[in-house]
């Protein structure tokens, strides 16, 4: 195969020199005019070009050579140069000379100058080509030797990062199966690189947003599944009360026939109280119930803001005998509301501040608004944040509504009028209920 090659570039080589030689026989012959000293072009181009230059009549006699006297050569009419350049564009031929005892490259063109034939006959060594061909071919191997090592470098190099970029992109993936989730990678190695990693930035980002809202959902489930035993246990609580006092007062009253009349009236009110309670208790689930599900409608009339809280004063006076809400009111007020969802509203507020404080409970109505203010235990900040959720309980300072409706409920009616409820609050100094229309 390498014989065949070198065969093959040889005759590549040698097929360009009689190329090369062509062109400048063709160029000679357009510098030639009757004038030109045959003898002296002769000797210029052996010493610019190297090359043998033969001028040749018609007839075969020499009229200029550049490397033997003239006059001691044989006729050239016959060679086969010439005779081939009597009929083609040019004649062509590698033989032995044996005026110079060399293998040769002959190049013969026909021309006519001023009606006069000439043959102008190009030679060249053959040994001074295949020198030429031997260093070009060293040249060649040289570059190409030279080539492939910058090659395999490159090649090593590109293999190399291309191993580092891979394992920098398994090794992300990897992290991907882990908690602590690497978010981001990058690449500035390739296009193809850059697309892989900013794709997989993005799953990252994804995966994380993901793990995120799960860790919120697991952290909200645990919350609510907390909440839900506060809540039975809250349900628990309040109907445990009144159930064990109806169940005792009633024990007493089926196993003792000959009780006292009034002790057997006062077991019965107890009983009676305790169902209402009961009964209370389960009108305020399923008042919450509605509420939250918004499937309450309100029944708005106008109402007498002073005539009702006075109404709840008044009620809730046979559970607070011994305390006192003062009412300040310039002028009478009158709001379009729902009256009996206004009624539960003023008296939770009102309840809350008996509650929570000793002293007298301060309530101001104006045209704008309605404000319940006590100087009890207060509220602080970071329970005045979630203070109306649903059966939202603080038990660190007595801040329990019951079953944590009562608020609950509050917020929801006066969401549900369109109204606006503010409080203020500060620890051991009292809070504010406004509740603003």
């Amino acid at each position: 195969m390498g014989a065949i090659v070198h065969y093959w570039t040889y005759e590549y080589y040698l097929s360009s020199s009689k190329q090369s030689l062509l062109q400048d026989v063709e160029l000679i012959s357009y510098t030639l005019t009757k004038k030109t000293d045959l003898d002296k072009l002769a000797q210029e181009i052996k010493q610019n070009l190297g090359l043998r230059l033969t001028v040749i009549a018609a007839d075969g006699k020499v009229l200029a050579e550049s490397d033997k006297d003239k006059s001691t050569m044989d006729n050239h009419r016959y060679r086969p140069e010439i005779l081939e350049a009597d009929t083609k564009y040019f004649g062509y031929s590698i033989r032995h000379s044996h005026t110079l005892n060399q293998d040769m490259l002959y190049v013969a063109k026909k021309i006519t100058l001023d009606s006069t034939t000439l043959y102008l006959r190009l030679s060249k060594e053959l040994k001074g080509i295949y020198d030429e061909f031997i260093n070009l071919a060293i040249k060649i191997s040289a570059v190409l030797i030279l080539f492939f090592i910058i090659l395999f470098i490159m090649s090593y190099k590109i293999n190399a990062q291309i191993q580092h970029e891979t394992n920098k992109i398994v090794n992300f993936l990897k992290a991907l199966t882990k908690k602590d989730k690497p978010t981001y990678i990058s690449s500035r190695y390739s296009q193809e690189f850059a697309l892989i990693t900013s794709l997989l930035t993005k799953v990252s980002k994804i995966l994380a947003k993901k793990d995120k809202q799960q860790e919120k959902y697991t952290r909200r489930l645990q919350n609510a599944n907390a909440q839900k035993d506060d809540i039975i246990s809250a349900i628990s609580h309040e109907f445990k009360n009144p159930i064990a006092v109806v169940n005792g007062y009633a024990q007493t009253l089926l196993e003792d026939d000959n009780l006292n009349l009034s002790i057997r009236k006062k077991f019965l009110k107890k009983i009676y109280d305790n169902g209402e309670k009961l009964s209370n208790l389960i009108n305020t689930l399923r008042l919450s119930m509605k509420l939250e599900g918004e499937h309450l409608s309100l029944t708005k009339t106008t109402v007498d803001l002073g005539e009702i809280t006075r109404g709840c004063i008044r009620t809730l006076e046979v559970n607070y005998p011994y305390r006192k809400a003062i009412i300040e009111i310039p002028n009478a007020v009158h709001i379009e509301a729902d009256k009996t969802l206004l009624e539960i509203v003023i008296t939770n507020l009102i309840e809350n501040a008996f509650k929570y404080s000793e002293d007298e409970v301060h309530i101001v109505i104006t045209q704008k608004q309605i404000e319940i203010i006590d100087s009890g235990i207060g509220i602080n900040e970071a329970n005045l944040k979630n203070i109306t959720e649903k059966f939202y309980r603080v038990q660190t300072n007595r801040w329990n509504n019951s079953l944590g409706l009562g608020l609950f409920l509050v917020n929801k009616i006066i969401t549900l009028h369109n109204f606006k409820l503010e409080i203020q609050s500060q620890i051991n100094k009292g809070s504010r209920f406004i509740v603003k229309f």
